[in-house]
């Protein structure tokens, strides 16, 4: 089961759900002000290409030089 990122529209708290593929979070209320209907949040999520845990270079990052995609290179 896909844990998913959500912010309250009312109070900007931002929390997790954790939900079947097919539900939406309408159900959901914010735990902190319990206003409905959150705004679901775009996650991302890392992965190293291949290689032991900790051994990433830069040259296996397609899109950036950095080696940590969204990161400024260093």
């Amino acid at each position: 089961m896909p844990i998913y990122e959500y912010q309250c529209a009312q109070c900007g708290e931002k929390f997790e759900a954790r939900q079947s593929f097919g539900e939406d979070g309408s159900r959901l209320n914010c735990p902190k002000c319990q206003a409905s209907n959150p705004r679901k949040l775009l996650s991302s999520f890392f992965t190293t290409s291949s290689g032991a845990a900790g051994s990433f270079s830069a040259d296996s990052c397609p899109t950036c030089s950095s080696g940590v995609c969204g990161l400024p290179p260093m």
